[in-house]
């Protein structure tokens, strides 16, 4: 990684967050109060929130609260996951840094997050995997059709006009 963390690949369809790791660290060196990335990350939050919640996942409550309620006042659905570090060791690698994927199938968006944290140093951050309501595969509302949402956009405006 651009940081000098070394990354063992052990699945190729999760090549996504290799990219987020290098635009984190590349966030970390502009000094931002806080980062926060939205991105179609894991199926496995899809297994968990279905298609029309995103899982969010965050390095600071304060930061992470403020997210949730401008969701919740912008009329997005999302819901809060652990990034409970009794799983890092499933990211943990005998020939590198980290692993791409965890050693179990179990908690895959938590790992998945686990893995982005290790990218943002103390930066305050947040991680929104929109991969169940990124595209709608039926009308979701009278205003939100088939096809692209754009979901996450309205909780990021909602929180710019707090701060």
């Amino acid at each position: 990684a651009s940081n000098g963390k070394t990354i063992e690949i052990l699945n190729t369809d999760a090549e996504g967050r290799l990219t987020l790791a290098d635009a984190l660290t590349y966030g970390v060196k502009l000094e931002p109060t806080a980062m926060i990335d939205l991105a179609t990350l894991t199926g496995a939050c899809m297994v968990g929130l279905g298609e029309e919640i995103t899982a969010v996942m965050g390095n600071n409550e304060d930061f992470t609260a403020q997210i949730m309620e401008s969701a919740d006042d912008a009329g997005e659905k999302m819901w809060r996951m652990p990034l409970e570090k009794r799983y890092r060791p499933l990211i943990e690698s005998e020939v590198a840094d980290l692993r791409n994927t965890a050693t179990s199938r179990y908690g895959g968006s938590i790992t998945a997050g686990l893995f982005l944290e290790e990218f943002v140093e103390n930066v305050p951050w947040a991680h929104l995997d929109i991969a169940g309501p990124a595209f709608a595969e039926r009308p979701l509302s009278s205003y939100l059709g088939k096809g692209g949402s754009g979901h996450g956009v309205r909780t990021l405006v909602e929180l710019m006009e707090r701060i």
